[in-house]
């Protein structure tokens, strides 16, 4: 009844605000949402709760997937990274750009938007048919992404005014990050057990539906009335950064340095000068690059950066270890990496009320130094670790980077003006984002490189055998199954010994990562309350 009646409530506003001229109801959309109440508040966090699912959800399944993907289409190691990394890479290149544009067109229109094409797009992608077609469908999955997560962290900023509660909230919301990991591996193992890797994709459509029906009713809108206008040669030019870099470590780690190798680094590198010099010329620029001149929102994005890259290059490792070495099928292993995702939920909680009387400089070391303590584990401990330890390693890393995350997080939110939450927030994605292709792109290049350094393939393959073989494990999984019992066990036992020998290297790049991190959040978060 309470919540009919909260419904009603919000029906007769639009009502109300339907009969405003336009110039008036753009004034009336913040004393709405101040006006809240505050069970009203709380299921509006509810509700935006459900694209961070689904955004931690595709990365964790689609991370499960990656062993049928390589027996089905038989990728590349490159395309094989491709296809995780396109969907982050576009999200990162236009995050800070559909912040402004929610900023101008309304943060919980823009939402909307996002999730209708997402959901679209998810279904063709349920059934691509090759994968360049799926590398495709990622990238086109990455524009409505980026559509998904900035209006969620500005809304809450516009839902929840008190610092304490919106604390919380942000904790909450962080969780829903873990939460969705933690329920990725266990859905998406239920389905590639018994369905093709397509069904994965299909995950989206239940969550986004609820979206569409029950934001317009319970989220209100918001938006900044003096937007500053779209530039394109800024959305252009942090496009043409991200790309060449990616692509340019990819390829230097699969053929060495050269001029067609470190060129692309370059490029990217001159195309990033450029955006920054470019900003402070606009009269409203993509990033307010004097949001950076605050040591609690630099440092912050910083921190969320770095963990980031860590959490996401261990997941990429981790997972394809549990199924392809230790032959755990899809369901096992991400039961394996709930115990660690769950940790990262209930630190991310706990690290509330803590965070009210230790200073983030504190806190957030403190917690990375538990992750690193993951990192140094899998470091030593290399391709010996079994289920078990592989859980205990990862609770470890989920704890101090779940803990982490909220307290930047919810620093972000704090440090950044009121009228321009969705370009802040942007930014922060942007760190996530951009840590979720450079974690892949790092750790799992520096991965492949060392693979392929190791493997030694039987003579008696063919070409097309042998490409598929040296390129990741799964193609020599996909390879082992039409060998005799003999070659076949041969050529797995070779390539299970090649992809552990670069865990350990990997897993120190990692230890580096975090401990960045930690000294990063000790110097910039000195003066944050």
């Amino acid at each position: 009844m309470v919540l009919l009646y909260r419904l009603d409530g919000v029906v007769a506003v639009h009502r109300i605000r339907k009969q405003l001229p336009v110039s008036s109801d753009l004034r009336q959309i913040a004393p709405v949402a101040s006006e809240l109440s505050p069970r009203r508040r709380w299921w509006a966090l509810v509700v935006l709760m459900l694209p961070v699912l689904l955004v931690s959800i595709d990365n964790t399944v689609l991370n499960l997937a990656l062993p049928a993907i390589s027996e089905a289409l038989r990728p590349t190691g490159t395309q094989l990274l491709w296809v995780i990394d396109i969907y982050p890479l576009m999200l990162a290149g236009l995050l800070v750009a559909m912040g402004s544009l929610g900023d101008r067109i309304g943060r919980r229109r823009l939402l909307l938007i996002g999730s209708a094409g997402f959901g679209t797009v998810s279904v063709v992608a349920a059934f691509a048919p090759s994968i360049e077609w799926l590398i495709i469908d990622r990238a086109v999955l990455g524009v409505f992404g980026a559509m998904l997560m900035p209006p969620t962290l500005s809304l809450l900023r516009s839902v929840f005014t008190e610092r304490d509660q919106r604390r919380l909230a942000i904790a909450i919301w962080a969780s829903g990050f873990a939460a969705g990991s933690a329920l990725g591996p266990v859905v998406g193992g239920v389905l590639l057990e018994h369905l093709a890797w397509g069904s994965v994709f299909l995950l989206a459509v239940p969550l986004l539906l609820p979206l569409l029906v029950l934001g317009p009713l319970l989220v209100p809108e918001s938006r900044d009335p003096h937007p500053g206008r779209i530039d394109l040669p800024s959305i252009l030019l942090s496009l043409a950064t991200m790309f060449p870099v990616v692509y340019g470590i990819k390829v230097l780690a699969e053929h060495g340095p050269s001029v067609s190798t470190v060129g692309p680094i370059l490029l990217g590198l001159f195309a990033g000068i450029l955006f920054v010099r470019r900003q402070p010329r606009l009269p409203q620029p993509m990033i307010d690059l004097a949001l950076f001149r605050t040591g609690a929102f630099s440092g912050a994005i910083g921190v969320n950066l770095l963990s980031v890259v860590a959490l996401v290059g261990g997941l990429f490792f981790m997972s394809q270890y549990l199924q392809l070495v230790l032959g755990l099928s899809p369901l096992a292993a991400g039961l394996v990496l709930v115990p660690g995702l769950t940790a990262m939920i209930v630190a991310g909680l706990v690290i509330v009320p803590i965070s009210r009387r230790v200073r983030p400089s504190l806190v957030v070391p403190a917690g990375l130094l538990i992750s690193a303590g993951g990192y140094l584990a899998i470091a030593l401990g290399g391709a010996t670790l079994d289920a078990v330890g592989v859980a205990l390693v990862f609770a470890l890393l989920g704890i101090g980077i779940g803990a982490a995350e909220t307290v930047s997080n919810e620093l972000v939110v704090a440090t950044a003006p009121a009228d321009k939450m969705g370009a802040a927030s942007a930014v922060g994605e942007t760190a996530y984002e951009l840590g979720a292709v450079l974690g892949t792109t790092i750790l799992g290049t520096i991965l492949t490189a060392a693979y392929r350094g190791a493997v030694v393939l039987p003579e008696t393959l063919s070409a097309a055998q042998r490409s598929a073989a040296e390129e990741t494990l799964g193609g020599a999984v996909a390879v082992a199954g039409g060998l005799p019992v003999g070659q076949a066990d041969a050529l797995l036992a070779s390539a299970r010994d090649a992809f552990g020998t670069g865990i350990g290297p990997t897993a120190w790049i990692g230890l580096g990562l975090v401990l960045a991190a930690a000294v990063v959040a000790l110097l910039t978060l000195r003066k944050a309350r």
